[in-house]
């Protein structure tokens, strides 16, 4: 079952220092830019990934084409793609080690989230941290990360 106490995602949150974002877009107005540029000015480490932008650069960050490009450790994968993509993200999850999958607003598949959670992965799903970050900071969960 996702996290959905208020005390595991703030947990999950205070923890995380480095996330790829799968679905990255270089749209300022697309939802995943701007949760990309919220994630940078808290103080995390965010990998963008699309294929369609690889080798170029996101705001100052490198873009990669897929998860395994990325050459360190990720602590979570932050999902802006179609539910119908989960089970293939999770299983390259699975394969690199990751420790978290957060899936954005929308994006539900319980059988992937099943799979990742086997795996010993905690699961965030269809929420986004640029909501819950400052929601948890204003009930006192979490410290200012940055």
């Amino acid at each position: 079952m996702p996290l959905n106490r208020d005390q595991d995602i703030a947990q999950l949150l205070q923890s995380t220092r480095t996330i790829a974002l799968v679905g990255a877009s270089h749209k300022p107005t697309r939802p995943s830019n701007e949760v990309m540029r919220f994630l940078l000015r808290h103080g995390y480490q965010v990998f963008p990934v699309n294929p369609g932008l690889a080798g170029q650069t996101l705001l100052g960050c490198p873009v990669y084409a897929r998860l395994a490009d990325i050459e360190q450790p990720i602590d979570m994968v932050d999902v802006f793609r179609q539910s119908q993509y989960l089970p293939g993200i999770v299983e390259e999850c699975i394969a690199l080690g990751v420790t978290a999958l957060w899936t954005q607003l929308g994006v539900i598949d319980l059988e992937a989230a099943t799979s990742a959670e086997e795996a010993g992965i905690q699961v965030v799903m269809d929420r986004c941290p640029a909501i819950e970050l400052p929601r948890l900071q204003a009930a006192g969960l979490i410290s200012a990360l940055a």
